[in-house]
């Protein structure tokens, strides 16, 4: 396999290139992403590796060298493909100055993909995008096939919500509306998981907005906020970033209804798979002691089956480098930039 970098004109075009890959594209490998991360300090290095397109993020690590991260990629769909990835790859990145490459490639986490990986030189690491567990729906048939699909739990609650007066507005991601949202997102995330700063949010949201590729959703009811989400689209295939919802809910399925309205709003602009971005694992799933739980029972009540993939694994390059990295320099670097910007390195 040859690893190359993109010319200008490749990268002018980047989106249309991400979707020709083998997994149809990914959002968080598009161009749009990738400006985003910039804005936190990386810096994007746009590749082909024969003809699929990679987007790779890159830091520069005080005394270690560079740190490049490739973002739900790359986008191949088997081992036998990522071994001859992983194999240029080494080659390419030690050339480019990286000491290691961080991967989250969406192959399907089966024993015999897991027992392959470590062969071919890859070490596991912690995911940093929140779907290597996740929930997709087919959304490829006509609206009330896609309906009829739904677990039946998620078809009730989207009823008695519309049933019980909420209603559901697409908005657009102005400054107050941007603000609305955070709000309540820092309302629902207490206690349960981290969120990053409001200009983060706010610039991702006015962004993806302002492309075409993504839309703001609110669910009132009597005229108040009780549920919001934002959603993304790259080609086929749509992704629920951001939800948030009320702790103290009126009426039953608010959610459910808001997240039926982004279903619509991704058929009507090309998708045909739906992902619901971020799940427990298929064999923690029903452990109500899982601290996601209550997000993975309100996902699988639009489909049963959780997708697993296999995860982030890292491609070392440098091999002492990289084991003072794993061993302390990681975590020296997240804590000492958690203390001076207040947000995660990645």
């Amino acid at each position: 396999m040859n690893i190359r970098l993109a010319t200008d004109d490749e990268i002018a075009k980047w989106n249309d290139y991400i979707i020709a890959n083998p997994d149809n594209g990914n959002v968080f490998q598009g161009a749009e992403f990738a400006k985003q991360k910039e804005q936190g300090g990386w810096l994007t290095v746009h590749l082909f590796a024969d003809d699929v397109a990679v987007t790779v993020l890159q830091k520069l690590v005080f005394g270690l060298g560079r740190f490049w991260y490739i973002p739900k990629g790359p986008g191949i769909i088997n081992t036998e493909s990522l071994a001859q990835f992983t194999a240029a790859m080494q080659t390419f990145a030690k050339k480019h100055g990286a000491f290691v490459v961080k991967i989250e490639p969406e192959l399907l986490k089966t024993p015999s993909v897991v027992a392959a990986l470590p062969q071919l030189g890859l070490i596991p690491t912690t995911p940093i995008q929140p779907n290597f567990s996740t929930v997709t729906v087919d959304i490829s048939g006509d609206l009330s096939t896609v309906l009829a699909d739904l677990n039946q739990k998620g078809r009730h609650a989207i009823r008695r919500a519309e049933r019980d007066g909420v209603v559901v507005q697409r908005v657009d991601a102005t400054d107050e509306n941007c603000e609305a949202f955070y709000s309540l997102l820092a309302e629902t995330a207490a206690g349960s998981f981290t969120i990053r700063s409001y200009d983060y949010y706010r610039t991702f949201w006015q962004q993806y907005q302002s492309a075409g590729l993504g839309q703001l959703f609110f669910a009132h009811v009597d005229g108040v906020i009780v549920a919001a989400a934002f959603a993304l689209i790259l080609g086929t295939k749509s992704t629920y970033k951001d939800g948030a919802s009320v702790r103290e809910r009126s009426v039953y399925g608010a959610s459910h209804l808001l997240q039926w309205h982004v279903i619509q709003w991704a058929k009507e602009n090309g998708s045909v798979i739906h992902d619901l971005c971020g799940a427990p694992p298929s064999d923690q799933i029903t452990n109500q002691q899982h601290p996601h739980y209550g997000i993975g029972r309100f996902k699988t009540s639009f489909n049963k089956q959780v997708t697993d993939y296999v995860g982030a694994y890292d491609i070392p390059v440098k091999p002492l480098a990289y084991t003072i990295w794993r061993k302390v320099g990681e975590r020296i670097v997240m804590k000492l930039h958690r203390q001076m910007h207040h947000e995660s390195w990645y």
